[in-house]
């Protein structure tokens, strides 16, 4: 009997690859509600670095337009067959694809459960055949050496909407033993102001207290301060950090500036680079011998975490941190910069990076939990996937300033798979003598996730800072249906030019450029309906009669411009919305 090649529903599903000293095999089983699951099982009789393995299989690109995954960003296009694949490990992207077609329908969505080690997974048109090769492919870079291994690979054909199945597979993965999401404090839930795109690494306690007291009047509830409280450099790069020590020059007294902050009523987080130790640091001497890797661009190395001082390094200095400052919680960032390496033993007391990560961050989250259990932790995408949400429960957009449009696509990418781990964005900017209505957009595009505030608020026009009074309001009073409703992003292909949110109660209608909005089904008491555009009006399409709506439309700076009733019938409605503006109909 061949055991490695298996049918999974309607699909074929084989393995290759192996080598002597490897036994290796697939099974399957079917989950109630219709989705495939097909079993590997690789074992040796002697512990050993696994060969490459690969799992492939076809599907008919039968109304299949387009290729979601957690790292496509504008890419979101069908690829070919001979493209390289799509990469990810637990510190970066996903191991998950879907294939969808223009009615926002799944074709076919997979998923590893593997989330920790390093997988390539492909996608791709086969032209002689007209159907999707794909594959995930295992062991590609330096494992640990195993004697059995076990992955499942998840396929879901079901005719869903592509959000509601992608759901399913985070929640599949949450319900995997050790992928327990972190539970979520309320702070994390908030809005909150960060002082990278506003003070860079320019950074003076006064004035940032100053821009904490303001932030706090507008409805910020904490505060991140990023780089640059560590050093008096001012020139971006890392070859000053790994002591984490405050720079006198600086900020002279951390617990004195921190509690300032607290007596504002707001949270303190703070920023540290995890894996860098700088060539001017103090720490260089220490673990220059203990390093993945050199960057000279950076000025810094990248840290081993296998060296069990390495961890116990990091993990203290967290530690200590949050006792002896009273921090809320930290930005741990470029924790994807943690690469591999085949060297071994010399110390170290594990074989694989991804397995050392692992425990440094499971470490350090327990540990950090047990001086204050509400402690917040943020990463960064591209480390948003299944394994991280259980140390960060705050997942931010990459770095996009002043684009409103990216930053829409990247925090709706992350909210397909986060559940209920808190999606931020990337920290708002915009100049001083933007539009209002153009400035509106930053987070009128990011309404669908928690902002963060990143300008001067003395240093922008009164009626910027009106129109941030409004829209964080706004979000607070309907954080209900923004942050927890059922999400309905459409039409990932062309960036989510209409997103939908959803409860009992509320619905929320984005409309993000010269677009119709489709209302199907029951419209609950409460409609919100925001023009995400520079043009004035949103076109909606009701597919079923509803009822006489109250209607109240809001300029950008929530001002009234008109009051009104409307009969929600089926068809058409244009609604005379003002550039970045909304109306409530109730």
């Amino acid at each position: 009997m061949d055991r490695t090649r298996v049918k999974a529903g309607g699909i074929e599903v084989r393995l290759d690859g192996g080598g002597e000293g490897f036994r290796s095999s697939l099974s399957t089983s079917s989950l109630q509600n219709g989705v495939e699951l097909v079993h590997l099982r690789i074992e040796s009789d002697e512990a050993g670095r696994p060969p490459v393995f690969r799992l492939s299989w076809s599907h008919p690109m039968v109304s299949v337009h387009g290729f979601w995954h957690s790292g496509a960003g504008y890419d979101k296009g069908l690829r070919v067959d001979w493209g390289k694949g799509v990469y990810s490990k637990a510190t970066s992207g996903a191991p998950v694809g879907c294939l969808y077609d223009l009615t926002d329908r799944n074709r076919l969505t997979f998923a590893l459960s593997d989330a920790l080690e390093p997988v390539t997974f492909h996608a791709g048109v086969h032209e002689e055949s007209g159907e999707a090769s794909c594959w995930v492919r295992l062991f590609d870079e330096p494992s640990a050496p195993l004697v059995v291994y076990e992955a499942t690979l998840r396929l879901d054909a079901r005719d869903l909407p592509f959000y509601e199945t992608l759901s399913d597979v985070s929640r599949w993965w949450a319900g995997l033993p050790g992928y327990e999401p972190a539970g979520v404090p309320e702070t994390a839930r908030l809005p909150m102001y960060s002082t990278w795109y506003s003070f860079h690494q320019d950074l003076d306690p006064g004035l940032v207290e100053e821009q904490c007291r303001l932030a706090k009047e507008l409805g910020c509830e904490a505060v991140i301060v990023d780089d640059g409280w560590q050093t008096t450099s001012n020139e971006r790069g890392y070859a000053y950090t790994g002591d984490w020590e405050p720079a006198p020059e600086k900020v002279p007294d951390m617990r004195a500036h921190v509690d300032r902050v607290h007596a504002l009523g707001m949270k303190f987080l703070l920023w540290y680079s995890v894996p860098f130790v700088g060539h001017h640091s103090r720490a260089w001497d220490r673990f220059s011998g203990m390093l993945l890797e050199e960057i000279e661009r950076l000025g810094a190395g990248v840290l081993d975490p296998r060296f069990p001082e390495v961890r116990e390094f990091l993990i203290e200095t967290y530690e200590s941190a949050l006792r002896e400052w009273d921090l809320d919680g930290f930005k741990l960032d470029f924790v994807d910069s943690f690469g591999t390496s085949q060297e071994t033993g010399c110390g170290r007391d594990h074989d694989g990076v991804p397995e050392a990560v692992d425990r440094l961050l499971e470490d350090t989250i327990v540990r950090l939990r047990r001086i204050k259990p509400e402690v917040m932790v943020e990463f960064r995408q591209s480390y948003v996937g299944p394994l991280m949400r259980k140390y960060g429960n705050m997942f931010r957009a990459m770095d996009c300033p002043n684009d409103a449009v990216e930053n829409r696509m990247h925090t709706l990418d992350i909210r397909l798979l986060g559940g209920d781990t808190a999606t931020h964005s990337d920290m708002l900017m915009w100049h001083a003598e933007d539009p209002v209505h153009s400035a509106a957009l930053q987070l009128v595009n990011v309404l669908f996730s928690v902002p963060q505030i990143s300008v001067l608020l003395d240093r922008i026009p009164p009626e910027h800072v009106e129109m941030l009074r409004f829209w964080l309001g706004f979000w607070r009073e309907h954080r209900d249906v923004l942050l927890d409703g059922a999400l309905e992003p459409l039409h990932p292909e062309a960036i989510y030019p209409v997103v939908l949110a959803r409860t009992e109660s509320k619905l929320a209608a984005a409309a993000y450029g010269n677009t119709v909005v489709p209302l199907v089904g029951e419209i609950p008491s409460t409609l919100l309906v925001v023009n995400g555009a520079l043009e004035e009006g949103v076109v909606l399409d009701l597919a079923d009669d509803a009822d006489i709506r109250g209607m109240e439309v809001l300029d950008c700076k929530g001002r009234v411009t008109r009051t009104d009733s409307i009969t929600l019938e089926s068809g058409l409605h244009r609604i005379g919305i003002p550039p970045a503006g909304v109306a409530v109909l109730k």
